[in-house]
């Protein structure tokens, strides 16, 4: 049963007991009843008007000093608001509340059994692939390039250049490149195919030189007695001699050649000219339409096989994301020094957004409470509070009861 109807019942039973008392014949028992009832009738239509004045006019009159809580709202808001900000939620207390409290601790653990759950980590990789999908791959290739041109221009190839030469050379990777050329070379020379086109090139030239006298002579006697097959043989015989010759290590023309590989190698890399002329040809290379088409292919390939392990992690559960974050949270809490860190970073930050909005919280309760009209104002209070002032109505009603008997048995004696 709700208080105020409690009260209301505890009023109407005095009015009642009163009025059938004044007819009941006068001997004591009656006559302390309707002193009893008497007094509890008046102890509870006083505590009624008491309680209802302070929330509204009784019975619709304006009697002076009624309705107390609304003519009083200001300074009922500006109370809320001072209690609020200076007793309940102060800036110290929250402040030591915030000293209190292990951010990252606190956080960490609400993640973990966030992440433990199959059906969240299952949602987490299902939005992660969508955000993969809808990434507009397309828009990020002219970004790659000009950071990629820029780079090239900006890079110091020289310095670069020079010190992947010396270690090449120290690594004797300019003497393996001139052993690797020099195969390749041996078995080129070595075709039938390599033979036949050397002696119908030599054939071809000879016949194209023009000599008089004796030497004349003998050359075309040379000339007439050496035919394509001959000449191929004979100069297929001298390169793959020479090249034999150019792979022992102790052959002067092989050192030779080294330092003179050597050289050029050094010369290039020193020459600005050249340098700048690699750069300009790499810069054209990386914006041309080739360079564009290679890279978003590349993208779309990235951004397939990354849609395709989520997808295979999502429906295994998430474990690979589970397992990722559990090796990251072991990492982390290994850093004793920099979870202090972060830890002292947020509690400043948030003391100092507790120091700077403070106020809003008086702003937050008056701007609720200007919202409300007198009606809703009431309403409120009366839910609240209302409870405990009802009892104060019924309790009007017994003790004015106990009163008046008590009274009345001092009038009888």
């Amino acid at each position: 049963m709700k208080s105020r109807n409690l009260a209301t019942i505890s009023l109407v039973v005095m009015a009642c007991g009163f009025l059938i008392t004044l007819f009941l014949p006068d001997n004591i028992p009656f006559e302390l009843l309707r002193g009893g009832f008497e007094a509890g009738l008046v102890g509870g239509i006083a505590d009624w008007f008491a309680v209802t004045a302070l929330f509204r006019h009784p019975l619709g009159l304006k009697i002076p000093h009624t309705s107390l809580l609304l003519k009083s709202r200001d300074k009922i808001v500006q109370s809320l608001i001072s209690a609020m900000e200076n007793e309940l939620l102060n800036k110290a207390s929250i402040e030591n509340k915030l000293r209190g409290i292990r951010i990252i601790r606190l956080a960490g653990g609400l993640l973990t059994r966030f992440m433990s759950r199959k059906k969240v980590r299952a949602e987490i990789l299902e939005q992660v692939s969508t955000f993969v999908l809808r990434l507009p791959v397309e828009q990020a290739v002219p970004y790659l390039q000009k950071t990629a041109a820029e780079y090239i221009r900006e890079a110091e190839l020289g310095g670069a250049a020079d010190t992947i030469a010396t270690r090449l050379m120290n690594d004797g990777k300019d003497v393996a490149a001139l052993d690797y050329a020099l195969e390749g070379v041996s078995g080129w020379t070595a075709r039938p195919e390599t033979r036949a086109m050397l002696g119908k090139l030599a054939s071809e030239k000879l016949a194209e030189v023009k000599l008089g006298g004796l030497k004349g002579m003998a050359f075309q006697a040379f000339v007439g007695f050496m035919d394509a097959d001959m000449l191929g043989e004979m100069l297929q015989g001298m390169l793959q001699s020479g090249i034999r010759d150019f792979r022992e290590e102790d052959n002067p023309y092989r050192e030779q050649i080294i330092r003179e590989i050597r050289v050029a190698l050094f010369q290039l890399v020193n020459d600005e000219t050249k340098i700048s002329s690699l750069k300009e040809w790499a810069v054209n290379g990386v914006q041309g339409e080739e360079a564009t088409a290679f890279l978003q292919k590349q993208l779309e390939v990235v951004r397939s096989k990354a849609i395709a392990m989520l997808e295979e992690d999502r429906v295994s559960g998430g474990r690979k994301l589970f397992s990722l974050y559990g090796l990251l949270a072991r990492r982390v809490s290994k850093e004793t020094e920099l979870i202090q860190g972060w830890e002292e970073r947020i509690r400043a930050s948030l003391i100092a957004l507790v120091e700077a909005n403070h106020y809003r919280i008086g702003v937050l309760v008056k701007e609720n409470l200007d919202q409300m009209d007198d009606d809703s104002l009431v309403n409120m209070l009366e839910e609240k509070v209302g409870k405990d002032l009802q009892w104060i109505r019924v309790n009007g009603a017994v003790c004015g009861f106990v009163v008046g008997l008590v009274l009345t048995v001092i009038q009888l004696i």
